[in-house]
């Protein structure tokens, strides 16, 4: 893959220490990219960097921090400035229980880093962009946008910010030649479950369906997305297993009716 002035492109990828942003960080240095790897935890960048090797370059940075984010970015070296592809993979989803029961902290965890961390990096680096006219934003979302469900509750929210931020960032950069992708993965094998549930054993259960997505699935379809010709733009690309599909909305048997001849008091 190659950037505007014909050099390979500097990809930089969020949650860069598992799953999908892991899986991506590889496939885009296969393709020939350089990569900034970012995340939080710095063994797990380092292992990565060993496995690419020089075309990488190791972030560690808590995206939900503007400052740090923005610090970070100026002090890259030169070599690594010209970002032109940013890959948004950092997410979460904390706590599994439904509304009434859940967690306040919990919520402001997942908007903190679903939301406020995606737009922390793209606020930083979209000026470059711009300046260069050239790049691609990839934002990570879920299924859980389109298709709610019991406890999805905040990370459902915020998911669906995450699709309509990419479709605005569409509309107000027009006329520019930097793409924006919302990706909308269904369930994938990753440590996502264990996060939310808090239990490696938990977790375990929840993936115990046959032909689930890999990490490695997704990062196949943002490399595709981003090789494509320049005057092509995915706007939105929603990935189930072939084990997933859809349920119908359930119904709440053992409710008191609540209508009666006479109308509401």
């Amino acid at each position: 893959m190659l950037a505007k002035d014909g050099k390979s492109r500097i990809a930089l990828v969020t949650g860069a220490t598992s799953g999908i942003g892991a899986a991506t960080a590889q496939k885009l240095a296969q393709s020939g990219c350089r990569v900034i790897l970012v995340g939080r935890r710095q063994e797990r960048l380092a292992a990565l960097h060993k496995r690419i090797g020089e075309t990488a370059y190791i972030l560690p940075l808590d995206v939900r921090d503007a400052d740090a984010v923005q610090d970070a970015i100026a002090a890259l070296p030169q070599a690594w400035r010209a970002i032109d592809l940013l890959i948004n993979s950092a997410g979460l989803a904390i706590g599994a229980a439904a509304v009434p029961k859940a967690r306040l902290q919990d919520w402001k965890t997942i908007v903190d880093t679903n939301i406020t961390g995606m737009l922390n990096i793209t606020h930083t680096l979209l000026p470059g962009m711009i300046q260069r006219d050239f790049g691609d934003i990839i934002n990570i979302g879920s299924i859980a946008a389109n298709w709610p469900y019991p406890s999805g509750n905040v990370y459902g929210a915020s998911k669906s910010f995450v699709k309509h931020f990419t479709l605005n960032l569409r509309a107000d950069l027009h006329g520019h030649n930097i793409r924006a992708t919302c990706i909308e993965p269904g369930t994938t094998e990753t440590e996502f479950a264990a996060v939310r549930i808090g239990s490696q054993e938990a977790a375990a259960s929840f993936y115990n369906h046959p032909n689930l997505l890999k990490a490695e699935d997704i990062a196949d379809i943002i490399a595709f997305s981003v090789s494509l010709p320049r005057r092509v733009n995915i706007n939105m690309m929603e990935v189930m297993p072939i084990s997933q599909s859809f349920g119908f909305p359930p119904f709440a048997d053992g409710m008191q009716t609540l209508d009666t001849e006479d109308g509401p008091a």
